[in-house]
């Protein structure tokens, strides 16, 4: 497979060096070559082992193509990302805002600390909601508020993230008025999309974790609230952090919510209670749409580089999470 990929890649690189594409294409190398690789060896297959050994061969090789298929959307997204942001991936990105930036220049800091403000909040109202209301479903549940609790989860993981916006916007409005903006309520708005994912993950997970440890915990006397807090949680601890950073995964890369809540500046903003607020995916939406005249391509090198950032920091918060699992999962040696 490693020789076809490497024979498409020559044949894609000929042609872009040609002129006839517009650039080396990786997807289409490993697709192209993929499918050589399979016509190649149910070929030899057949010549050398016969025809049963090549239509076994020929199977395996197509569910191994469409694995490979499959990953393809993702290989041409970090590919495109990374091809375009690294344009404006500089220690001034970093260091800057974008306040009194005209053209070229600025950077993203302000959209940065607004994600990780945001989220970090979000995460706060929202695991413990979530894992409790988990445990509750599994352990203690099965009347009729548990089925209430489910129905409605179920609703809300499908709700439109937009409307998770204006909910919080109109309930802040009775309160505060109409012109009320912070980060504060678009962590409200994205727990609202973050709890019923981390509900329907964490109950899964608890689910898995086997019936005979609790009875043998309850067999020794040790009471329910005990056992859960010592086997089960524990237990089921690397699936519980997984399911978390699913859920935050999930919401930090929203736009629509933050745009009606948050708002957009340009300015730097460390109180999440005051003030309009700005993220990276409002930061991306904004530069985009914002791109005229003869700074359009600053503003886009921008909002690829921002779209590039977002997904190192998603990136980083899975590895934490992996290391954090792997830290506190039981150990089960003799």
């Amino acid at each position: 497979m490693a020789g076809c990929w490497i024979v498409t890649g020559t044949v894609y690189g000929l042609m872009a060096a040609s002129g006839a594409t517009s650039g080396f294409d990786p997807v289409g190398t490993i697709f192209f070559g993929t499918v050589l690789f399979v016509i190649l060896l149910t070929l030899l297959s057949r010549i050398v082992e016969g025809g049963r050994r090549s239509i076994d061969r020929l199977v395996t090789s197509l569910v191994l193509t469409a694995f490979i298929i499959a990953l393809l959307p993702l290989v041409s997204l970090v590919w495109t990302v990374i091809a375009n942001g690294l344009a404006r991936f500089d220690v001034q990105f970093f260091s800057e805002s974008m306040r009194n930036v005209i053209g070229a220049g600025g950077g993203a800091l302000h959209a940065i600390i607004g994600t990780l403000l945001i989220t970090l909040t979000t995460a706060i109202i929202s695991v413990p909601i979530g894992i409790l209301a988990a445990v509750y479903l599994v352990e203690y549940g099965g009347g009729a508020l548990a089925r209430a609790i489910t129905f409605f989860v179920d609703v809300m993981t499908g709700i439109p993230s937009i409307v998770a916006g204006l909910f919080v916007y109109a309930l802040f409005a009775l309160i505060f008025g109409p012109a009320v903006r912070n980060g504060f309520m678009g962590a409200i708005a994205l727990s609202v999309l973050m709890i019923p994912v981390v509900v329907r993950s964490c109950e899964e997970i608890l689910r898995l974790v086997p019936n005979e440890l609790r009875e043998a915990s309850y067999a020794l006397g040790v009471p329910k609230w005990r056992t859960i807090v010592k086997i089960v949680l524990p237990t089921s601890i690397a699936g519980l952090v997984t399911g978390v950073m699913l859920a935050i995964a999930r919401v930090i890369g929203e736009t629509a919510p933050l745009l009606i809540v948050c708002g957009f500046t340009f300015s730097m903003n460390y109180d999440i209670f005051n003030e309009r607020m700005m993220t990276l995916p409002v930061f991306v939406y904004t530069q985009y749409t914002q791109a005229a005249g003869v700074a359009a391509q600053a503003s886009i090198d921008r909002a690829w580089t921002a779209a590039l950032v977002l997904i190192l920091i998603v990136m980083a918060l899975n590895l934490i999470a992996r290391l954090i699992a792997k830290i506190f999962a039981p150990k089960y040696g003799r």
